[in-house]
């Protein structure tokens, strides 16, 4: 395979971009289609209970008395139910996924051109500005970035990239702007290789479902031989017509099959589906609801589930002798200067935000990074800092290693010009933005007896302070699950904590798999590609 290095103005030919589709070198959807409506109704409609009855229904036709084909109703009503749910949560499911039709700006013959993402090829140079999602893993050309990995790993700290590095499928660009060469297309994609193993369409375990399809089979083993004894007394019974036979051993048969008990169970679900619609559940099967009721464990994401997924300004300390005026002026100014969208300095931008809020005339600006923990700008008379007090200031602070228990901590500090000494003026408490419904929603699965767990990608001490906030039974223990390698320490520190924090992808999925063999129905909630083998599960 013949791999292209285009000139960062130029971009692909047209040539090679038709090359490269002629070799199949094209980006490709990798998610599991939902089922045809084909399959929707050939597994509704071909089952033993349909079979039993159909087959008796043939039966009462061969013997000419249509009025006896009432129960057949039940029948049909039945596969309604049942087609019906599944074809519209499949409709809603397509329709989601037609919504994410994610339009790419990529560099073609020196032309900028906006395309879909089944339209990149292997080597295409793609223009990535803040706010847009990396959609194929890529090198950076030119540019640098600030990246959220957090719907991969599940840890919302921004990271650095630089030209050389490699920013993954799925990420978010947080700042910045960049020129990057496409790396891996569809399944070679970082992301569609964590997911690789949930790309199957997974058949339902319901054991009300398992329970009558055991009655049905053991049914239709019976039935014939039974079916055939009865024709055989209905012909010996003197002036019976063989018609009147096959209706009467029709009707005794029809009792043995739970028809009644299966459509009830059907509508009871069906209910269950519309009520939970009214709340915006979706749900793909109407045996989903029985599992649900089952559950006794539930494992939580944090962001995104527990909290809104954004960060909220508590409250602020300013130093003796700072101005509370003046700190909020130079907080807006300094918001307005460096353009940063983590959710972090969202959260202090929404704050501070005034009428009147002008940028800097900066003389030099220093990004945020992961590695440095703040950003700075210089003026002509000082030096503005923002971020982690111990890495400004070099050294920590026992005050504010205080407030850092509850809450991120963001101090400003100011250099004088022609000073080395930072001078604190004032901190800012940031935390996560607990879900409203959250501490009720925690509480409710108390009240019934489930065992509610955190598993995130996070800092296990980050999510044990958030777990506490909700009210969560013993959120101070917990663990980081990054060292942990063998299945016998898992189940230990299953058994002994209730938040993990650091958690792999695959290591979501064992610890699904654990609980499930300890003999609990356990369900999952979360939003990222590091959840998705755990959820399938």
């Amino acid at each position: 395979m013949t791999r292209y290095n285009p000139n960062i103005n130029e971009g692909l030919s047209n040539e090679q971009v038709e090359l490269r589709i002629k070799e199949g070198l094209v980006h490709h959807d990798v998610t599991v289609p939902t089922k045809s409506i084909k399959e929707i109704i050939f597994t509704n409609v071909f089952t033993a209970f349909n079979f039993l009855n159909f087959g008796l229904a043939f039966c009462i036709l061969l013997a000419g008395n249509i009025k006896n084909l009432l129960f057949i109703g039940t029948v049909f009503l039945n596969m309604f139910i049942s087609i019906f749910q599944e074809i519209k949560a499949k409709r809603i499911i397509d329709k989601l996924s037609l919504l994410d039709q994610t339009k790419v700006t990529v560099i073609r013959e020196k032309e900028i051109k906006e395309i879909t993402k089944e339209e990149i090829v292997l080597d295409d140079l793609i223009i990535l500005k803040t706010g847009n999602q990396v959609v194929v893993d890529s090198y950076i050309q030119e540019g640098e970035l600030l990246v959220n990995e957090s719907f991969i790993t599940g840890e919302d700290i921004p990271i650095e990239k630089k030209p050389g590095d490699m920013v993954l499928s799925g990420s978010f660009i947080v700042s910045g702007n960049s020129t990057i060469k496409v790396e891996h297309i569809g399944e070679d994609n970082y992301t569609s290789k964590i997911s690789k193993d949930a790309k199957y369409l997974k058949k339902l375990n319901s054991e009300l479902m398992n329970s009558l399809n055991r009655v049905i089979k053991s049914i239709s083993v019976i039935i014939v031989p039974v079916g055939l004894l009865l024709l055989l007394n209905q012909i010996n019974i003197p002036n019976t017509p063989f018609n009147i036979a096959v209706i009467n051993t029709c009707a005794a048969l029809i009792g043995m099959i739970p028809d009644g008990l299966i459509l009830l169970t059907s509508t009871v679900l069906a209910v269950s589906v519309i009520r939970l619609a009214r709340v915006n559940v979706l749900v793909q099967e109407l045996y989903c609801i029985e599992t649900l009721a089952r559950v006794d464990v539930l494992c939580l994401d944090k962001t995104g589930t527990i909290t809104e997924g954004y960060m909220e300004v508590v409250d602020y300390k300013l130093e003796d002798g700072v101005d509370d005026a003046e700190f909020t002026r130079i907080i807006d100014s300094y918001t307005n200067t460096m353009i940063d969208y983590s959710p972090t300095m969202k959260a202090i931008e929404a704050k501070f935000k005034t009428e009147q809020g002008k940028a800097f005339t900066a003389k030099k600006l220093v990004p945020f990074s992961s590695e440095r923990k703040y950003s700075s700008i210089e003026l002509s008379d000082c030096t503005y800092y923002l971020g982690a007090y111990d890495f400004i200031l070099d050294k920590h602070n026992k005050k504010y290693d205080e407030y850092s228990k509850d809450y991120r901590v963001i101090l400003l500090a100011k250099e004088e010009k022609g000073s080395d000494k930072r001078i604190p003026m004032g901190i800012i408490l940031v935390q996560d933005k607990i879900r409203e419904s959250a501490k009720k929603t925690i509480e409710y699965f108390k009240e019934q007896g489930v065992t509610v767990k955190v598993i995130s990608g996070d800092n296990p001490v980050t999510v044990s302070h958030i777990a506490k906030r909700v009210g969560i039974d013993d959120y101070d223990k917990y663990i980081d699950l990054s060292n942990i390698e063998t299945k016998e320490e898992l189940k230990e520190a299953y058994l002994n904590n209730t938040i993990f924090g650091r958690v792999k992808p695959n290591q979501k999925k064992q610890l699904i798999l654990l609980i499930k063999e300890l003999g609990h129905t356990v369900a999952m909630t979360g939003d990222g590609v590091n959840d998705v083998l755990a959820l399938k599960e």
